[in-house]
């Protein structure tokens, strides 16, 4: 039975001035920690853990989810300060949330959010934050007061987005009232972060809302949330919360929308420069203004975008993602290589769209990070990473390319291999160094038609017949000579 990972306040870091617990904070025992504040814990089951608030299920002596009072060693949870930093930046960069959304996004190697509650508790008392209203679920919602607020952009980075503050409002008697506005959409969207976050795919700073992406025919496209977990091999990602409400042809357009902006040059680009980049595969996003914002997404293709749905029922989600891949086929497919004997397919152009489905997320035993991704054009479920990845593009394009080298070098040395010459005296084949002597030759002769060897025993024939003759010739001037010298020395010798 695993224990329950209820955070050791010895081995949080906390200052001294928040030592003192707000009158409201519940008691737990001690446990391990959890790991660092901002960096999520190893993901952990959804279904493995529970609401505080749920009703308590049976487990063994000696392990809680709700420990009781009466326990004889209990020992006081003061909320760290750590904590308190991490809800409050969560907060700025969120703006609204639930202590379940809190507790999935920060620390979800816990087994409840009872800690994530006392630690808005004990914010709450100290006025940095206060509950805006109570949603239909029951769960409450947060939101940072205006000291909250300003300590909240202290603790951000600059390039961090901040969140704008919810204030206060009042009745005509001067009494605060609940606020309102916060739809189930906006709850899908932080529910998605959440469970995103929980799963290892970076911490709370890795997140934006509502990014503004302009497009020269006067329409911003915002995404719902933007994405950066490079160590979790997603650079950057763009996703879209659908709660099954919106046609699917808003959703077509949407895609249409960011591909077109993905294809906007660069200031100063240079558009002749651009076009013929088109056909050197990524070399032309070099060119492109998205790249000057988001980072490479380490894969062929622009930045992915996902579209996340939730409610309805499980055939409703499933009927409108099937819709959704038949309409946009034309910014996710990609194009075919013109060549014969292709398959790859060139992404580099492409949309890569990936879905998924907020209930599947929370029943996988993996979360986020298990098999709960499809890339629209693929029939099977895979993680993120694996639904992101393109074995048909690119390391197939080269597989494909090499084996094509292959081929062509295989049939040109077989074209070759039948023009190769043959001896017209033994019959065999030439020698590639015979051939190429054969072939720088301007004048053909008789023995170019011979092999090397053959060539070579009549080259040695013929040496043998100048040889003989100009022996003979040589034989026969000698005679001649000493023939002219007797007659010579006989007639005028004797005269003398």
């Amino acid at each position: 039975m695993p224990a329950d990972l209820t955070p050791d306040p010895a081995r949080e870091p906390r200052d001294t001035d928040h030592q003192a617990p707000a009158s409201d904070v519940d008691q737990v025992p001690q446990a391990p920690s959890t790991g660092p504040s901002i960096a999520p814990s190893t993901a952990t089951s959804p279904a493995g853990r529970v609401s505080a608030g749920q009703p308590r299920q049976n487990r063994a002596t000696g392990t809680f989810d709700n420990p009781s009072k009466s326990l004889k060693q209990k020992q006081t949870w003061k909320p760290t300060h750590t904590r308190k930093k991490e809800v409050l930046t969560a907060l700025g960069i969120f703006q609204r949330a639930t202590a379940e959304h809190l507790w999935r996004m920060l620390r979800p190697g816990d087994r409840h959010d009872r800690c994530t509650r006392d630690t808005l508790n004990a914010l709450k008392g100290e006025g940095k934050v206060r509950v805006e209203t109570r949603l239909e679920s029951g769960h409450q919602l947060w939101v940072l007061t205006e000291r909250g607020h300003k300590e909240a952009k202290q603790l951000l980075p600059k390039s961090a987005r901040m969140s704008v503050l919810r204030k206060l409002q009042y009745d005509d008697d001067g009494e605060p009232v609940d606020g309102d506005g916060y739809d189930e959409h906006a709850a899908a969207v932080t529910s998605t972060a959440a469970v995103l976050t929980g799963a290892g795919y970076g911490t709370p700073l890795s997140w934006q809302t509502e990014i503004a992406h302009r497009l020269p025919y006067g329409y911003t496209q915002y995404a719902d949330l933007t994405m950066r977990a490079p160590d979790a091999g997603v650079p950057a990602m763009l996703l879209e919360v659908d709660r099954v409400n919106e046609p699917v042809d808003d959703l077509t357009a949407k895609l249409r929308r960011y591909s077109d902006w993905f294809e906007l040059l660069a200031p100063k680009a240079d558009k002749d420069r651009e076009k013929a980049a088109r056909r050197q595969g990524a070399a032309v996003h070099d060119f492109r203004l998205w790249s000057r914002i988001y980072p490479a997404p380490g894969r062929e293709g622009y930045v992915p975008v996902a579209f996340v749905f939730t409610g309805k029922t499980a055939a409703q989600r499933e009927s409108r993602m099937r819709r959704l891949e038949q309409a946009a086929r034309r910014y996710f497919a990609g194009t075919p290589y013109p060549w014969a004997r292709f398959t790859a397919v060139d992404y580099h152009r492409a949309v890569p769209v990936v879905v998924t489905e907020l209930e599947r997320i929370c029943a996988d035993p993996a979360g986020a990070a298990g098999p709960v991704w499809r890339r629209l054009g693929r029939g099977e479920w895979q993680t993120l990473s694996e639904a992101l990845d393109n074995p048909d593009g690119e390391r197939l394009y080269r597989r494909e390319e090499e084996q094509s080298r292959r081929r062509q070098a295989k049939r040109k040395a077989a074209e070759r291999e039948a023009q190769r010459p043959v001896c017209t005296r033994c019959g065999t084949k030439f020698t590639d160094e015979r051939w190429q002597s054969v072939i720088q030759i301007s004048c053909r002769s008789t023995g170019d038609t011979l092999c090397g060897p053959c060539q070579q025993e009549d080259v040695a024939s013929a040496e043998a017949e100048r040889a003989a003759r100009r022996e003979a010739e040589e034989a026969a001037a000698r005679e001649a000579a000493q023939a002219d010298a007797k007659k010579g020395r006989g007639l005028f010798g004797r005269r003398r």
